[in-house]
């Protein structure tokens, strides 16, 4: 009789299970978080997501590939190392307190070192190397205040010749131009945004704001020398050009400064 019962009345959970989809739907987009739209006010632990997820998906699809040339790199280690993307660079991003502006700068050497070394790629064998070479890179060069390579090196999980000899074969194959242009920032932040399912940028300020803005630059720029945007870039580039040739003339890239 109980069987019977249950099943001559009707399913009470059609109607719930009809609905489940969209109210996933409606969750998924309760679940998705506002970024600000300038990188540098990104929270750290967002940039981490944003960029390992883009990492895993660069992995999942060159693992496949077969071996460009055949030839092994520096950065290829000879297992799988156990501890996934996204944990190995939370890990580097709390411990060698690394910013978004860094962040991003390692998704920069990314593109920049696989279009000049084209025998390597982000796999899942030199993901690890890469991202402790990466952010030590971006430290060093880019941040008034880093730490010595024996902090990288216990961060990362690798001995400190190691670390050197990674950071030296790095520089070299990118030419020891590690100094990515702000605006080419702005475009990878953007990308990574629009490219997750869990982000979004927050609105552009709007037309009067800007109009404000545009006011202010116009009575600063009216007080100020025609000629400092032009001396500006031509600094710039004197003083790229200086960096890259003190390095270039160090043997040693191991320089280790204390916080």
């Amino acid at each position: 009789m109980n069987k019977r019962a249950s099943q001559d009345e009707p399913p009470s959970n059609v109607s719930n299970n009809q609905a489940l989809p969209l109210k996933r739907a409606k969750a998924a987009q309760k679940a998705v978080k506002i970024l600000p739209a300038k990188y540098e006010a990104c929270e750290v632990e967002d940039m981490v997501v944003l960029i390992a997820n883009m990492i895993s998906e660069l992995i999942e699809t060159n693992d496949e590939l077969p071996l460009r040339s055949g030839v092994l790199t520096r950065f290829h280690s000879r297992t799988p190392p156990g501890i996934s993307v996204l944990d190995y660079l939370q890990r580097l991003a709390k411990h060698a307190t690394l910013t978004p502006p860094l962040l991003l700068s390692m998704v920069y050497y990314i593109d920049r070192l696989c279009s000049l070394y084209p025998a390597f790629t982000i796999t899942t064998l030199t993901v690890h190397r890469f991202l402790i070479t990466a952010a030590t890179v971006a430290a060093k060069g880019l941040s008034d205040s880093f730490w010595n390579n024996a902090t990288y090196a216990r961060v990362g999980g690798i001995k400190i010749a190691e670390l050197g000899l990674l950071e030296l074969d790095f520089l070299y194959r990118v030419d020891w131009k590690i100094v990515p242009n702000p605006e080419v920032l702005v475009d990878y932040y953007r990308g990574l945004v629009e490219r997750s399912e869990l982000y979004a940028l927050e609105e552009e300020s709007s037309s009067d704001e800007d109009e404000v803005d545009d006011e202010v630059d116009n009575e600063i720029a009216d007080t100020s020398d025609t000629k400092t945007g032009v001396a500006t870039d031509l600094k710039w580039k004197a003083w790229m050009e200086d960096v890259s040739k003190e390095k270039a003339g160090e043997g040693d890239v191991t320089e280790q400064k204390e916080k």
